[in-house]
């Protein structure tokens, strides 16, 4: 019986020490995005980029335009929408609605064109411009993963992502 104990013990604390998930605290890689920074957004551009923030957290809905679950287009359908704005339903046709800018030149309320599939340089995703300042340009979008959220094209993953900016204003 006593050496028992000593055993039970040592199966009682090898068994809680069972290597738990384990959590990068790296930060992520970010790159510097050249922008002018110096270009003061337009009154349009603020109301879209405002309202579309009131859908921050609004889970992620295929073919949704609503706070009940949205997807991409959808957002920046529903957005333009409020202003008064047309603007096409699906991302390929956003692609080619509007004028065509370089990023050095993107703005608030500016749309931002990714291609998120592997190996493709297709655009399947859309995000609008929040916020402009230098080495930096963030967008609010309809992450598939954690719904509408804005994010940062310095971030590694939206800056090899990224394919184009438009301008519809």
């Amino acid at each position: 019986m006593k050496n028992l104990l000593p055993v039970l013990l040592l199966l009682i604390v090898a068994s809680s020490c069972k290597a738990k998930k384990s959590y990068s605290t790296k930060k992520r890689q970010t790159h510097t995005v050249k922008v002018n920074s110096n270009i003061k957004p337009s009154p349009e551009g603020e109301a879209i980029a405002r309202y579309a923030k009131t859908f921050n957290g609004t889970r992620y809905k295929y073919g949704g335009t609503t706070k009940r679950g949205m997807d991409c287009s959808g957002l920046i359908f529903t957005t333009f929408g409020d202003n008064d704005i047309v603007v096409p339903r699906t991302t390929r046709d956003l692609s080619s609605f509007g004028n065509w800018i370089d990023l050095k030149e993107v703005n608030v309320g500016d749309l931002v064109f990714f291609a998120t599939k592997k190996n493709s340089r297709k655009v399947n995703h859309v995000g609008i411009v929040t916020n402009v300042r230098t080495g930096n340009v963030e967008f609010i979008h309809a992450s598939t993963s954690r719904g509408v959220i804005i994010s940062s094209l310095a971030e590694k993953y939206w800056y090899f992502a990224f394919v184009q900016a438009r301008r519809v204003l």
